[in-house]
């Protein structure tokens, strides 16, 4: 092909401003009233000649139009030019930085010396191939650029072997932009945990992590579903940020943004959960395992229109450019917001966690693992505890306590119960009371601390003598203790015992136990004796009271109140 002869100072100036000025293909352009297509036309037919500035300077046109374009031989045929690998150029668009025109230039630079096509028809092969492939716009997924997550609307159904329930298993699945290397696994739900866990195990099973992660707008990530900003509650953010990735949601109502979930979907509804539909499975552990094993076969069938599997273009493509897993797996967690009780303590799931006292009416995070809690102030944490497994159960850390709350801390039941031992048996009683007829025996160390309040004001002998009144009189509270320093009461001798009473042994008006449940053979002998009664012929427990008066006929008096 012989250039026209004032074209050919036009192309030698092109040359001239690339290869000794170093101008872009745009500023020549411009300089030139070229289109850059034009521009990089000439350069690259240079640079497959091997022919650098200076060479070309000392060429005249003539020479420079043979050594840039060699004629075509008479009669030779059009379609005897080396095609373009369609299917190459199709994968290797996947990875990042890889244009169009980087590929022309590589396959110029593969057929040196054969006729090959210009940058034009090198791009109208391709797109007609990529046409075929299907009819809707083609998205250009980068190597380890994204990975798409959503739930398969089918469930598998689960049977409980204790009891015959059956449960509905959802399918979690994922797979990767570039290559379509799928991974799926049964969960109980949708729940936040779910989703989060389901993406960690993905994760792992690829063997490193993603630029982005696109799921749907589910309520368990996505706090606000807006169009344009879309709003990740905490835990989703914080699972990113520990796999320093981003989760970017898929516009609401807007299938075409994860194309490749739903095909993915599809495509794990047909080969794995169709294939599973007459199999019974007791536990969500053995559907994982034959997910697993048909997860395998699924990813290593041959794709239809292209070449190889998706195992093999994932290593190929998506491996290489995945970036390298953080060291431990997330830890999923759940974050609640609350507020510091006067106590300085936050209620969660009806068990109660300290924090520092200066916090108390503040509001704060608790972030919740499986395990442990964590109070978060701000960004700062201030606290963490062991998760407790029962309600109304208390975690309580001493130096969360105010000063005074730290000295009462000290307080043990057995230093009480020494104290009071050192003071007197009755005084150990009324602690030993305290303590042990309370809900908690801290709820009893406030009572006790006011009986040693007692003992320093009143001493130890009076606060020992109140203590045995107390217990004689069965008043076991620190108020009723009080009131007998407070009257006196402690000072003045003990009222005597019913055991010491001077009462004699046999009285007509003493009757004893026996007297309310004759023996059962006495009864029928009297009862065959007075058949009309059945009733002892001395006043019973409707007559009157033990030791009630009587008049001279034997005939009680009524009692004078």
């Amino acid at each position: 092909m012989a250039a026209p002869r004032v074209a050919m100072r036009n192309i030698k100036e092109c040359l001239r401003l690339k290869l000794e000025a170093g101008l872009s293909h745009e500023k020549i352009a411009r300089a030139l009233q070229l289109s850059k297509g034009v521009v990089s036309k000439y350069v690259m037919a240079a640079r497959v000649a091997g022919l650098d500035w200076p060479a070309l300077a000392a060429m005249d046109e003539a020479a420079l139009a043979a050594a840039l374009f060699t004629p075509t031989p008479a009669g030779k045929p059009r379609g005897e030019r080396v095609l373009p690998d369609v299917l190459s150029i199709h994968r290797e668009l996947r990875r990042k930085g890889v244009t169009l025109q980087l590929l022309w230039e590589e396959y110029l630079a593969a057929h040196a010396g054969q006729p090959t096509y210009r940058y034009t028809q090198f791009v109208e092969h391709y797109r007609r191939y990529a046409q075929t492939l299907k009819r809707s716009m083609r998205q250009v997924h980068r190597a380890g650029e994204k990975l798409f997550i959503d739930y398969a609307g089918p469930t598998l159904p689960v049977v409980d072997p204790a009891t015959g329930e059956v449960r509905r298993a959802h399918i979690f699945v994922a797979a990767l932009g570039a290559s379509n290397y799928t991974y799926a696994c049964a969960t109980p739900g949708e729940t936040q945990v779910d989703w989060l866990t389901s993406l960690s195990q993905a994760l792992t099973y690829f063997g490193g992590v993603p630029e982005m992660v696109v799921p749907d707008n589910p309520r368990a990530l996505v706090a606000l579903p807006d169009r344009y900003e879309p709003g990740l509650n905490r835990a989703a953010l914080e699972c990113a940020r520990h796999y320093d990735t981003v989760l970017l949601p898929a516009r609401p109502r807007k299938p075409q943004d994860k194309a490749k979930a739903e095909v993915a979907v599809q495509v794990v509804e047909r080969w794995i959960m169709a294939r599973l539909r007459h199999r019974q499975f007791f536990s969500l552990h053995a559907l994982n395992q034959a997910i697993a094993e048909l997860l395998e076969d699924l990813n290593r069938r041959p794709f239809k229109r292209l070449d190889g599997c998706r195992r093999d273009w994932f290593e190929r493509l998506d491996r290489p450019a995945l970036r390298a897993l953080p060291v431990h797996p997330y830890e999923v967690a759940t974050f609640k917001r609350c507020k510091v009780s006067i106590d300085y303590h936050v209620e969660v799931n009806g068990s109660f966690y300290s924090v520092p006292s200066a916090l108390a009416r503040q509001s704060v995070d608790v972030r919740l693992t499986a395990h442990t809690l964590e109070v978060l102030h701000g960004t700062r944490r201030v606290a963490s505890h062991v998760l407790l497994g029962r309600r109304g159960a208390y975690s309580t850390q001493r130096e969360h306590m105010p000063a005074a709350h730290q000295a009462h801390r000290e307080w043990t039941p057995q230093r009480l119960l020494d104290w009071g031992e050192r003071i007197g048996p009755y005084t150990r009683q009324l602690i030993d009371h305290q303590l042990t007829h309370k809900p908690h025996p801290e709820m009893g160390y406030r009572a006790c601390l006011g009986l040693l309040s007692l003992a320093r004001r009143y001493g130890n002998a009076r606060l020992e003598a109140a203590a045995e009144r107390a217990v004689q009189l069965r008043a076991f509270t620190g108020r009723s203790v009080r009131n007998l320093l407070q009257q006196g009461l402690d000072q003045q001798p003990l009222p005597k015992r019913a055991a010491e009473t001077d009462l004699p042994e046999h009285h007509e008006n003493v009757r004893g136990a026996n007297y309310y449940q004759p023996p059962q053979q006495e009864l029928f002998d009297d009862a065959a004796t007075h058949p009309e009664s059945t009733a002892p012929a001395t006043p019973g427990r409707h007559g009157p009271r033990a030791g009630g008066a009587m008049d001279a006929a034997g005939q009680p008096q009524p009692e004078l109140r």
